[in-house]
């Protein structure tokens, strides 16, 4: 046996095994693409290390693939048929549980031993990596911020891997709302590693939930290096770059950043970019800037991957692309698919997936759907009870705003102006600075027949619009 550089013994593991170990933490923290290879590395050295097979299990759901999931539940079937358990520690024990249940769809049980595991172990790096995506992915916002904060008195300081922690505890504060604080919290991350680019991430939603598009412009300039190229997260955050450029209503700038680093002709079908490139494109929908040659190379993306019901966040950003691209048959037989699959699968079954899909997801797509055949007092109807639960299907604040304009656009175009006017009320007394909420707001205006208070919302969106940055 060995042990990891936090005094954790590695069952199975030797010392080969367990500098790729190490290096693909290193990996993980910092998303970097060679993550995968390095796993294959440990496993190759220590094909029954059951912390390898965890990790890579874990890497197996962390992209919601549905084909890198069934690989991984292949492969960690295959390890564990004839495991004796009795001769791993009990936290190898706790990993392989959590794995398993993860790869079997039941993220909640997941969690809950993620944590249990982050008790026991708190400077355990992979429980409490995994568990803080674990979080994201379900939308579990109390749970993004305490799972890493639980930990956080554990560590020294001057651990190389206290930076990358705090990173990750920025991203928590930040979705519960603490933005200043998550913004201090980043940027001393970012002193330990600059090149944290899931800091960056944390702190570029900060400035986008207070509405400081100037702000996280120049953050942004200011590290182009770190996180612009060759990480995992790369597309992601160029997509924040793009909303804070949105904001100034610079579409062909939005489009120029779109085009070469959102989704272009060498982009994978990556679930977690489409998700990008779809959400962004919808945006312009909502405004009535037809994309529709972008919107058809995205929705034949979506359509080669040809997905099944594995995570009801994907399902809603194929249905906008396809919806965006006119393609409202195929966007048809996807809800109709999860339909026929919520009613063949029980509704006490294991996966979470099922009830993120009935209980969210489906409700979306429908509203979606709704939308685009211009029937906006559907969409209004369909969106308004799941409105305040749509984390319950995963993504962070900026990704489920998307959904959140819908509704927006939908009750004003369906002459829906009491609610309107309400949604608006709740947008911009929460985020001030927002051109989008002004711009829409002047619109409600003008249709109540009030020139005067459209006029002072447009010009408001207009001055706003002018303090963010019109180029990188």
């Amino acid at each position: 046996m060995t042990a990891d550089r936090h005094g954790h013994t590695m069952t199975d593991t030797g010392a080969e095994a367990l500098g790729h170990y190490e290096q693909a933490l290193e990996d993980l923290l910092f998303f970097r693409p060679r993550i995968e290879e390095g796993t294959q590395a440990l496993l190759r050295a220590a094909p029954r290390s059951p912390i390898g097979h965890a990790l890579a299990a874990y890497l197996g759901m962390l992209g919601t693939e549905e084909t890198a999931a069934a690989a991984a539940r292949a492969t960690f079937g295959a390890f564990r048929a004839g495991l004796d358990t009795d001769r791993l520690t009990p936290r190898e024990r706790m990993h392989l549980a959590a794995a398993g249940a993860w790869l079997d769809g039941d993220y909640r049980t997941a969690g809950r031993i993620l944590g249990e595991i982050a008790v026991a172990h708190p400077r355990d790096v992979l429980a409490l990596f995994a568990g803080h995506h674990h979080d994201f992915l379900t939308g579990d916002a109390l749970r993004l911020r305490d799972r890493v904060g639980g930990a956080l008195d554990a560590w020294d300081e001057d651990d190389p891997h206290y930076g990358p922690l705090l990173g990750m505890y920025t991203f928590g504060l930040e979705e519960n709302g603490h933005y200043e604080h998550a913004e201090q919290t980043g940027l001393a991350a970012l002193e330990r590693h600059p090149h944290d680019v899931w800091g960056i991430h944390g702190v570029a939603h900060t400035y986008e939930m207070r509405g400081r598009f100037a702000d996280g412009a120049r953050f942004l300039d200011a590290r182009t290096d770190a996180w612009s190229d060759g990480t995992l997260l790369t597309v992601h955050n160029w997509w924040h770059y793009a909303l804070y450029t949105l904001e100034t209503g610079d579409t062909d700038r939005v489009l120029e950043i779109y085009d070469a680093a959102v989704h272009h002709e060498d982009s994978a079908d990556v679930a977690m970019e489409l998700i990008d490139a779809a959400a962004l494109l919808w945006r312009l929908y909502l405004a009535g800037d037809d994309q529709g040659v972008r919107w058809a190379s995205v929705a034949d993306a979506w359509e080669r991957r040809a997905d099944g019901p594995h995570y009801a966040f994907n399902d809603a950003h194929a249905v906008m692309a396809y919806v965006g691209a006119g393609r409202l048959a195929r966007a048809e037989r996807l809800v109709a698919d999860r339909e026929r699959w919520l009613a063949d699968t029980p509704a006490g079954a294991v996966p979470t997936n099922r009830a993120m899909t009935a209980e969210v997801g489906l409700p979306v797509c429908r509203a979606l759907l709704a939308y685009g055949r211009q029937d906006y007092a559907a969409a209004t109807d369909l969106l308004l009870p799941v409105r305040h639960r749509l984390n319950d299907f995963g993504g962070s604040h900026a990704q489920r705003d998307a959904v959140q304009r819908t509704l927006v656009e939908a009750a004003l175009r369906a002459g829906r102006h009491d609610l309107a006017r309400t949604l608006l009320s709740e947008r911009s007394w929460l985020r001030p600075v927002c051109p989008y909420n002004w711009s829409v707001k002047a619109r409600l205006e003008e249709r109540a027949g009030a020139p005067e208070r459209a006029a002072a919302a447009r010009e408001r969106a207009r001055a706003q619009a002018a303090g963010v940055p019109r180029t990188a």
